[in-house]
């Protein structure tokens, strides 16, 4: 027993020099790379509308869901960076039934968000020409915002199929091409204007930056900001790689943060100085606030080639997650939450018949430009069940971090949020209520956009967040033993290596990989079974792991702070 600590304590400490040798990424780099990955100037003209106000929502949302992602993110990522992001987050406090639910958020969140993004694409185009009147006449019409939308796309998911070798050239600049330095030219030239002494479009004064309150209709795009700041948690995954993450992290986050505040600050302010208030359009805005830039500069001829950047951002941001998120979905399919038609792969690995799925719903919800009475009503109304949706699956996220707290005490966690258990219900809590406020408020219809009927733009809403969250279920639900791919590297949840269940407090002390060593080094290596034994906490059918040829022994890896409770240890 010993013996086993001693090893188990050596191979720690040869771990953590490991990690410390490996350790590759500054806190300049990190902050840098979580600026690329949120940032983007296509949502800023539904900021400008609010002026200097607009000030407040920004640092609100960076308050109360920017950093709380960030910082709750690297504690889950570093406590179990095994295979399955949120699915595997929200799969160890709640089980793969609400880990099914927030993956499932995730891919159909992504999956709407690609008409809104194309759109802005559309747009881009459409300003590449010589005649601002007709690029703005063409920007507006439906039919050709839809052909682009609709080409691109199918086009994007072709060159998925190629494998990621395939693109990733194309996407590895697309971030710095189409939104770093459109942002540079955009805050720049918005600032030289404002300060050659030409009358701003918007109200000064310290009374302007106290937002308006009692119109609750205009909250609902101050809303929207959220969904700006979305995306953060994807590198936290870096942590381990940072040489001091305790500190290291927090630094970069804390920079990449105010980073990117500031670019949506002065990049909103820039627009807000140059374009009127009525004339404002969510999809044209960014382009004729470039153009009215460049005519007062004398560089007229330089908008179409910052709308060709901004459609290369576009495309590049495209290319890139028409793969991913169905990548993450394959891998959950595999691992027995999806049936065999969708576990369908290529020769580059790629699942066809899910990327197919995700091509064909783009491609149903591109057709609502055609049915709704503006190009910027179907944009508004996908934006917004976009954002619905991603913040269910934060919301989970959330609530899942300080579960875990408390049903994994003592799993190991490199880095961990400040302040104990107080330090996560504060962050955690902060962000959860954050998030739950936007989603309300994300119902409200208006008054900036002609949506048609309130009635009807609120009912496409509820209804589609409804279906979205209801078809999860019923999924997983209907599930059998023979969906799961034998050859699925997906890890097992914790607590079904441990033979409990989803949120059984449990004192082990070992990350879940060491406890799936433990298993294979016992000759039980770990499979999975579906089983219904009726316990707390287990759902019918619900995949659990079992040890082969044996009954299901003891916790493994066991090893508690304070002894050992229960008279017996595995290890």
């Amino acid at each position: 027993m010993s013996d086993s600590k001693a090893a188990d304590s050596s191979a720690a400490n040869q771990q953590r020099a490991k990690s410390k040798q490996n350790a590759q990424i500054t806190i300049g780099a990190l902050a840098v790379m979580n600026i690329v990955a949120v940032v983007s100037l296509r949502g800023l003209p539904s900021e400008a509308e609010y002026g200097l106000s607009s000030i407040f929502y920004y640092v609100l949302a960076a308050v109360v869901f920017l950093i709380p992602v960030s910082i709750v993110a690297a504690e889950l990522a570093t406590g179990w960076p095994e295979t399955g992001g949120v699915f595997r987050w929200v799969g160890e406090a709640f089980g793969p039934r609400w880990a099914f639910l927030a993956m499932f958020m995730l891919f159909i969140e992504v999956t709407i968000w690609f008409p809104t993004v194309l759109t802005f694409g559309a747009v881009s185009l459409a300003y590449t020409g010589d005649n601002q009147n007709l690029d703005a006449q063409l920007a507006g019409n439906k039919l050709f915002v839809l052909a682009v939308v609709l080409v691109v796309y199918w086009l994007a998911t072709f060159i998925a199929f190629r494998g990621a070798k395939a693109f990733s050239r194309v996407s590895q600049w697309g971030g710095i091409i189409g939104t770093i330095i459109p942002a540079v030219i955009l805050i720049v030239l918005g600032f030289a204007y404002f300060f050659a002494g030409n009358t701003p479009q918007i109200r000064m004064g310290w009374g302007e930056l106290i937002p308006d309150f009692g119109n609750f209709s205009n909250v609902v795009l101050a809303a929207s900001i959220f969904l700006f700041y979305a995306g953060m948690e994807m590198n936290a995954i870096h942590v381990k790689e940072v040489k001091n993450p305790t500190r290291d992290y927090p630094i970069a986050v804390l920079t990449a943060a105010a980073g990117t505040v500031i670019i949506f600050v002065l990049g909103t302010l820039a627009i807000a100085f140059v374009v009127p208030q009525a004339d404002i359009n969510l999809t044209q805005s960014l382009l004729t606030s470039y153009n009215d830039m460049f005519e007062w500069a004398g560089i007229g001829w330089a908008g179409p080639i910052v709308a060709f950047m901004l459609l290369i951002g576009v495309l590049a941001g495209v290319v890139t997650w028409v793969a991913g998120p169905s990548t993450g979905m394959l891998a959950v399919a595999k691992a027995g939450y999806l049936p065999r038609f969708w576990q369908h792969t290529n020769k580059n690995g790629m699942g066809t018949h899910i990327l197919f799925f995700q091509a064909f719903m783009v491609t149903g919800l591109g057709l609502t430009y055609v049915v709704l009475p503006s190009v910027q009503a179907a944009y508004q109304i996908l934006s917004q069940l976009t954002v619905i949706l991603y913040l269910i699956m934060y919301m989970l996220m959330f609530a899942a971090a300080i579960y875990l707290r408390y049903s994994q005490p003592n799993r190991p966690r490199p880095y961990r949020v400040p302040g104990g258990d107080v330090g996560m219900w504060i962050i955690g809590g902060v962000g959860f209520l954050g998030s739950l406020m936007a989603f309300a408020f994300s119902f409200i219809p208006p008054d900036q956009i002609s949506v048609g009927s309130p009635v009807v733009y609120v009912g496409i809403l509820v209804g589609g967040a409804v279906v979205m969250v209801i078809l999860p279920f019923v999924i997983y639900a209907c599930r059998k033993p023979h969906w799961r791919d034998e050859s699925s590297e997906f890890v097992p949840f914790t607590w079904q290596i441990e033979h409990t269940h989803p949120g059984t407090v449990t004192e082990s002390s070992v990350s879940t990989q060491q406890l799936t060593r433990e298993a294979e080094s016992s000759g039980s290596p770990v499979t999975f079974s579906h089983h219904d034994d009726g316990g707390p906490g287990e759902h019918h059918g619900e995949p659990a792991a079992t040890v082969q040829g044996t009954a299901p022994p003891a916790p493994l890896g066991t090893r508690r702070g304070k002894g050992t409770s229960g008279g017996s240890s595995a290890v």
